[in-house]
């Protein structure tokens, strides 16, 4: 658990993801189209990488990737990163925490 906090408050934006995914995939995409250039953590290539995916369980991120941090805050995963997005709300949550800013 520590561990994923210390890594979620080094970036503006942090994803905790897994390569073979196909909606980490999408959501990594989603970023990088608003001009974010998130840290990336593939849990699938790290040799800790089960360790951190219980601790994001424990976070209530059920599937645990992907796994969204914006200003070292956890925001949700998928379903919660889209709907932000289709009301407005992710680009001031990216604005506030230094990732954009237009």
């Amino acid at each position: 658990m520590d561990r994923v906090a210390k890594l979620a408050s080094q970036k503006a934006v942090v994803i905790f993801s897994k390569s073979s995914c196909c909606m980490c995939h999408a959501i990594k995409r989603l970023f990088y189209e608003q001009g974010v250039s998130p840290a990336i953590y593939e849990l699938d290539e790290d040799a800790r990488g089960k360790e951190m995916e219980w601790a994001l369980m424990r976070l209530g991120c059920n599937p645990p990737v992907p796994a969204v941090f914006i200003g070292g805050k956890f925001v949700g995963s998928a379903n919660t990163i889209m709907t932000l997005q289709l009301n407005g709300s992710l680009k001031n949550l990216l604005k506030n925490a230094g990732a954009i800013w237009l």
